[in-house]
């Protein structure tokens, strides 16, 4: 069977969707100017990325809170567009975004269910460890990650601005510092 999966994660389309949300959250970070802010909430997000038809084995939907289908359904389509309603969504609603391989956005954000024991069995507990800076966002996404038909998850912290992305129970993480480059004055001051 494993001859005829797909291998999602080496697709360059798919690569291409994560390069275009990557971009999206350190812009968004980037754009964010009250980091230092004392009692200031900067813009937050949580993104899946999926294969098949739906997410409801492992995800309940977080109430009211829903991406602006209507406004923008589609990540790649319209880069600009989906920055700003993304940076929209960033500030004022909660629960993690669905986005298939395709760059198709689910409506409904959702909340991701704590892996079964089945799935937990699967974990080398070397590999199980969280980081000091991690949240609860960030875990979960860490745990989403590994789940058979999610390719990556991505998250931009509220508090710091870090953007990370993870795949297969991996992750690369980056400081607001190092987002963007020559391109971002906080690197280099």
């Amino acid at each position: 069977m494993d001859d005829l999966r797909i291998a999602y994660e080496d697709h360059d389309g798919v690569q291409e969707l994560i390069d275009c949300l990557t971009h999206t959250l350190e812009s968004i970070s980037l754009s964010f100017d009250r980091w230092n802010d004392q009692y200031v909430k900067g813009p937050g997000m949580y993104i899946a990325i999926v294969t098949g038809p739906s997410v409801a084995n492992f995800a309940d939907p977080m109430g009211r809170n829903r991406w602006p289908t209507d406004d923008c359904r589609d990540v790649c389509m319209d880069l600009q567009n989906f920055f700003e309603t993304a940076q929209d969504v960033a500030m004022t609603r909660d629960g993690a975004l669905v986005v298939s391989v395709d760059g198709v956005v689910q409506e409904q954000l959702v909340r991701f269910t704590d892996l079964m024991p089945g799935e937990l069995e699967a974990i080398d507990p070397a590999d199980a460890e969280y980081e000091d800076w991690m949240g609860a966002r960030h875990m979960s996404a860490l745990d989403t990650s590994r789940r058979k038909n999610v390719v990556s998850t991505l998250t931009l912290s509220e508090e710091t601005g870090r953007v990370t992305i993870f795949e297969g129970g991996s992750f690369e993480t980056y400081k607001r510092t190092e987002l963007g480059g020559e391109w971002n004055p906080q690197a280099y001051s």
